[in-house]
């Protein structure tokens, strides 16, 4: 039986994101975790939180979801509590992920325009404190989704698959929560992210300025001046993560709102609909894996510790063939 041609990505391109998402934040994880990167303790526990989020998000919708739903279809993951547990994890570490990225830009913004808060906010405990946290209150407001589904029907008093139950769709209070949790994640975020970035811009250029114009006056503006320098790589870092953040939900965020505007819920794998729903999400999980990219193209350090890492196997290797 032939797929139509969507499927048929779907079914490549699922494995293959779990694969790549799966290395590249485990990689992350561990080279950030050594410390040896050149960043602050702050920033290293925030890039270590969210490359673990992304690391959750991988394992919970593009393995435990997609994949498994696309290749072992007869599988224990498909007994009703098992596959709403992965419903509720598949939201739960999208809003942690989420939630995360926007903790990180607010560290950032914290850092650049509010120097008097800086000091106290803008530590490692604090960054510990706003990750455990963001972390239980996306768990919190992920529970009602481990409840939306029913089974389909059941053999020997074991309930199979996942259907919505119909008080879904009628309900006022779901009505309202799924209103709620789409305001909360992503749309909010997005546009938390966006305007913290346009203050960050608009601050960075004035104090430019102003800098620039005290060097000129002392007539040493061919000078090196090490707090651009340092400023310059914190927002290489802030705007890299943050604008991949921005430019690859930026497709679900649009068909969110389309879908509520236009009340449209479900559609044929052969619609348009069914399409770009499969694209903004494709985009959004993709997004789970370029923060690691980005740290390696951003940060010469980050980038040094990971051709240490590819290269260890092999010096191993070479090691034990000597031996």
């Amino acid at each position: 039986m032939g797929y139509p041609i969507i499927l048929q990505i779907e079914r490549i391109y699922y494995p293959l994101l779990a694969v790549f998402g799966v290395f590249v934040n485990v990689l992350a994880i561990v080279i950030l975790l050594r410390g040896k990167c050149g960043l602050s303790k702050c920033i290293t526990v925030y890039l270590v939180g969210m490359a673990a989020a992304d690391l959750l998000v991988i394992i919970a919708e593009p393995i435990l979801y997609r994949t498994v739903h696309f290749y072992f279809p007869n599988s224990l993951m498909f007994i009703t509590p098992v596959c709403s547990l992965v419903y509720f994890l598949v939201f739960t570490t999208t809003v942690v992920s989420v939630w995360l990225t926007v903790s990180f830009t607010f560290d950032r913004f914290v850092t650049i325009c509010c120097e008097e808060l800086k000091t106290k906010y803008c530590t490692q405990r604090t960054a510990a404190g706003v990750i455990g946290t963001v972390s239980v209150l996306g768990c919190s407001v992920s529970v009602p989704w481990y409840f939306r589904h029913e089974p389909e029907y059941v053999i020997d008093n074991v309930p199979w698959n996942c259907i919505t139950k119909s008080s879904f769709f009628a309900s006022p209070a779901w009505a309202g929560f799924v209103i709620a949790y789409v305001i909360l994640t992503p749309c909010v975020p997005f546009f938390l992210i966006l305007l913290l970035n346009l203050l960050t811009v608009r601050r960075i250029l004035a104090a430019s300025r102003v800098r620039k114009a005290l060097r000129d006056r002392k007539k040493t503006q061919n000078d090196r001046d090490p707090e651009i320098e340092n400023r310059r790589k914190s927002i290489v870092l802030l705007f890299s993560i943050s604008g991949s953040f921005i430019l690859l939900w930026m497709m679900q965020v649009i068909f969110y709102i389309y879908r509520r505007i236009a009340q449209v819920y479900s559609y044929p794998v052969t619609d348009p609909l069914y399409f770009t729903d499969t694209t903004a999400n494709m985009l959004q999980l993709l997004s789970s894996c370029t923060n690691s990219c980005i740290y390696t193209v951003t940060q010469s350090k980050f980038r040094e510790e990971v051709k240490n890492a590819l290269k260890s196997p092999f010096k191993l290797l070479v090691k034990l063939r000597m031996s």
